[in-house]
């Protein structure tokens, strides 16, 4: 199996229309850019403790609430209960949903799917704010880029 290098993956255009997508994955879902990257750094990890989480949000912006809002929400899911003798920690991971939204994310970055343009599966496209008219526009150029194609 070849190794990856950074010529590699400038040459597939990875990164070109992270920023559109990423802007799309948390509009969608509710959920902040520190959110999203963090849940992806947490993907990486596999199963973390709230240390592991802790020492992730050094590099985002401060959020007292995050643990918490990620939990009840559902990104983030006990993986093994701490039971007070043999563990004395809970471990997580993060949830099937967002396992979900991360593999639809890597899909459109590869360019083996388009971005949502339905209302009814992308709140940008109803174009409430000025903001949304721009990311509307911006999704149509990244469905119409055909460089991204592998």
């Amino acid at each position: 199996m070849k190794r990856l290098d950074a010529s590699d993956l400038k040459e597939i255009g990875l990164l070109k229309h992270y920023r559109i997508i990423r802007k799309w994955a948390c509009k969608n879902n509710n959920l902040t850019d520190g959110d999203l990257e963090l849940l992806l750094y947490l993907e990486c990890i596999g199963h973390f403790s709230k240390q592991d989480f802790i020492d992730g949000v050094y590099s985002y912006s401060w959020d007292n609430r995050r643990w918490n809002r990620l939990l009840k929400q559902g990104w983030i899911v006990v993986w093994r209960h701490r039971n007070r003798t043999t563990q004395k920690y809970n471990i997580y991971e993060v949830s099937f949903k967002f396992k979900i939204l991360s593999a639809k994310i890597y899909r459109i970055m590869l360019g083996e799917e388009d971005l949502p343009i339905s209302e009814r599966r992308n709140k940008i496209m109803r174009g409430k704010t000025y903001t949304d008219k721009v990311l509307k526009t911006a999704i149509k150029n990244v469905n119409n880029d055909k460089t991204r194609w592998l």
